[in-house]
């Protein structure tokens, strides 16, 4: 009975083990390459090149898009950086593509603090490198959100949140850095003008003027006169006046709605963004209904304001019903 007992045993173990043998367990890695790999060959990607910077540990593949400012002072953690990004899922159940809203203004050793990946700090630093460069970047989940995901909410609900174990698509802008660590200020106001140029186009606006800031020279809005004003008193930096207006982002999301239509605004010129001082003061009377689109440099510059991400252009409508001049 012994002997019987002991052979059946030692059939159980020797089964367990084959069994073992022919199944194949891949480690969170290996997962998120073959995820990668498959990725890559059904969207038909081109020039992606794995990372092999540190032994080829990190697993993210990537490919520069513009390499930037490759004569100035490489990034490091320290330095304080503007960035535009969009971000998927490789299944699709998660994108964000607005780079109007995308905009991150930080250090770049605080991209991970700052609740982002750290493979996506990993890959500034040391793959993006200079500043004005770009790139697509594909972010294994280790790198990434890991098994907890990120966001609340169902998985099963698009935008709503990153699920666990996904690996993530980027596309990286990094616009410039400041002075003050070794780099050059970066041009905002060319970026800016092209967001402005870009955003014309795409909505098909046209009879707007550029106009050079005077308060920052270097700097341009635009200005489209939709109904000339009959009013006789000049407005300026001290006059007080009164006004229905809306201001909204270029990806067409009002900030600013409250003082349209019945709700007219008494405010100070001012107490305005420079832009919108400039405009007003140059080209409106009372009577004047006048469209504005303000970059980023004479608006809100890198402060975030509620619903207004860093560095945002925005397009303004006012119309002045009256004004006093002291």
């Amino acid at each position: 009975m012994k002997q019987t007992t002991f052979t059946f045993l030692l059939l159980a173990v020797i089964s367990l083990v084959s069994c073992r043998k022919d199944k194949y367990e891949p480690t969170l890695k290996q997962y998120d390459q073959t995820q990668i790999m498959n990725y890559i060959s059904s969207i038909g990607l081109t020039g992606m090149i794995r990372d092999t910077i540190g032994g080829d540990t990190t697993g993210m593949y990537y490919k520069i898009i513009n390499p930037g400012e490759t004569t100035a002072t490489p990034l490091d953690y320290p330095t304080k950086i503007r960035m535009v990004y969009t971000v998927r899922t490789l299944d699709g159940t998660y994108i964000s593509s607005d780079t109007i809203n995308n905009h991150f203004v930080d250090y770049v050793g605080h991209i991970y603090t700052d609740k982002m990946p750290l493979g996506l700090q990993t890959a500034v630093k040391n793959l993006l490198k200079y500043p004005g460069a770009s790139m697509r970047l594909l972010v294994p989940s280790h790198l990434a959100y890991g098994t907890a995901g990120y966001g609340s909410g169902s998985s099963t609900i698009a935008n709503n949140k990153i699920r666990g174990n996904e690996s993530l698509d980027y596309y990286v802008h990094v616009i410039g850095s400041y002075a003050g660590d070794g780099h050059t200020p970066s041009d905002m106001s060319n970026y800016d003008d092209m967001v402005i140029k870009n955003y014309m186009t795409a909505n098909s606006l046209s009879g707007y003027t550029k106009v050079e800031s005077t308060t920052l020279p270097g700097n341009f809005y635009y200005y489209k006169t939709l109904t000339a004003g009959s009013g006789l008193t000049p407005m300026t930096v001290n006059s007080s006046f009164t006004a229905t207006y809306t201001g909204q982002l270029f990806n067409a999301t009002i900030f600013d709605g409250t003082h349209n239509g019945d709700n007219p605004l008494t405010t100070t010129v001012d107490g305005l963004v420079t832009g919108v001082q400039e405009a007003l003061i140059n080209y409106a009377v009372v009577g004047t209904d006048i469209s504005m689109l303000i970059p980023s440099t004479l608006g809100y510059g890198d402060v975030v304001d509620g619903t207004i991400p860093a560095f945002s252009c925005m397009r303004f409508t006012w119309i002045v019903t009256a004004v006093t001049t002291p």
